[in-house]
């Protein structure tokens, strides 16, 4: 039988779901590129990194970038390995809450 997950009360938050939800997939990503996609300002996307980070759920990183004439450097975010697994037992957990749900709809009599 498959583990029934995990629930996450610290992934759970909406705007921390998405990040780790856009952050899974990838290798990593440019904290503007998130900031943009998640249509959020830079104090918003911050706060919530640094709880995650915290968690040790995502490694941030910063690198000089070759593509600016600035000193500025580019802030790389990607989700740690234990980042992965309990964004994985997280959706694990909400897989089994809303199977229970919709499996005991099925099954009612008409």
């Amino acid at each position: 039988m498959a583990s029934e997950g995990s629930f996450n009360e610290l992934i759970h938050a909406p705007m921390r779901l998405r990040i780790c939800g856009l952050l899974r997939p990838i290798d990593r990503m440019d904290f503007a590129v998130l900031r943009d996609t998640l249509k959020v300002s830079d104090p918003t996307l911050s706060k919530h990194l640094k709880l995650l980070s915290d968690a040790g759920f995502v490694k941030m990183k910063k690198a000089a970038s070759s593509t600016r004439t600035d000193s500025r450097r580019i802030t790389w975010l990607s989700l740690t390995p234990a980042g992965e697994r309990a964004f994985d037992e997280h959706l694990r957990a909400l897989q089994a809450i809303g199977g229970g749900f919709i499996q005991s709809r099925t099954h009612q009599p008409s």
